[in-house]
């Protein structure tokens, strides 16, 4: 992909998103700066309309269909923050969608759908069923799917945080990325890599499931097992034909894996020190940059906190 294309499009994306998302905040973390002896800043997306920077991508893509007149019915596969993004966009609109959603769905992320006026489907207990499934009833009602990452149109919407962090600081040093599926990770990189040349990306992963880390270690996308993890936002595979694969390769410069302790701590650490609730994925910003402190003293340093959607069930077994 040529990466000023991609930035280009990315500028675009900028526009068309401004009246549905918000310019988050580019806090200053004092006491995670003065502890480590650099200048940390946290790019608080858990601050987004809908709780995650998801919004940024499904927003993107389904205005870029009404722009070409084309937005017809429009489907996906989600639970979680992707889903949500989507159903917000429509509602902006005023347009019909359908989510597909597994049958054994949370409670808490089932009633913050159905709080949109969308459509919702059930079918299976995994989210490979689901997707399946919403695939299969595009193709036989002329539906289009909203993919979660792997489309231009979505790592465009990403990478808008990109432009909102040049910006706001100057010579970044790094920015570390919550990754799975790598549509975040490669906006930002893209749009950094062609406005700010020197700045390090980096990639947080779960060691649980850190599967673009070992698809990048083996030179091709891999398919393996994830364990349970608390940044389950992150968790799964990677399609054979990401677009994002080969953006990730060119433009990621190192990969943190960190292990689900790592990740618990970090949710305790936003919750007793900056007075916020984040979820999992988005705690792997954090807790990669603890593991790795020592490299980046004297250095002006992002994190992006990706999402807030952090459930009582799961904030009751991180107090145990």
């Amino acid at each position: 992909m040529n990466f000023e294309s991609l930035s280009d499009a990315i500028r675009k994306a900028r526009f068309r998103t401004a009246d549905l998302i918000r310019h988050t905040p580019l806090e200053y973390a004092r006491f995670l700066s003065q502890q480590y002896g650099c200048e940390i800043y946290l790019k608080l997306e858990n601050f987004q309309v809908t709780g995650s920077f998801k919004i940024r991508g499904a927003a993107n893509f389904v205005l870029s269909l009404a722009e070409e007149g084309n937005i017809g019915s429009v489907i996906a596969a989600s639970s979680g923050n992707h889903g949500v993004a989507l159903a917000h966009t429509l509602d902006h609109l005023k347009a019909s969608g359908r989510i597909c959603l597994p049958e054994n769905v949370s409670p808490s992320k089932l009633a913050v759908l159905r709080s949109y006026n969308v459509e919702i489907l059930f079918h299976g207990t995994d989210v490979g069923e689901t997707e399946a499934f919403s695939r299969d009833l595009a193709e036989k009602e002329g539906g289009t799917i909203v993919p979660p990452y792997n489309h231009p149109a979505i790592v465009a919407g990403q990478g808008t945080i990109g432009c909102e962090l040049t910006e706001g600081l100057k010579n970044i040093d790094a920015v570390f990325v919550p990754v799975g599926g790598g549509g975040l990770i490669s906006g930002i990189a893209a749009w950094m890599k062609t406005r700010a040349s020197a700045t390090q990306i980096v990639a947080c992963q779960p060691e649980n499931s850190a599967v673009m880390y070992h698809s990048i270690k083996a030179g091709k996308i891999v398919d393996i097992a994830s364990l349970p993890t608390w940044a389950d936002g992150t968790a799964g595979g990677i399609e054979a034909d990401a677009i994002t694969f080969p953006i990730v390769q060119e433009c990621v410069d190192d990969f943190v894996l960190v292990s689900e302790e790592d990740i618990r701590a970090a949710i305790l650490y936003m919750i007793e020190h900056h007075q916020m609730m984040v979820e999992g994925a988005a705690a792997l910003s954090l807790a990669a940059f603890l593991k790795t402190a020592d490299q980046y003293r004297r250095k002006t340093v992002v994190l992006i906190i990706s999402g807030t959607r952090l459930t009582t069930e799961a904030l009751r077994k991180l107090m145990l």
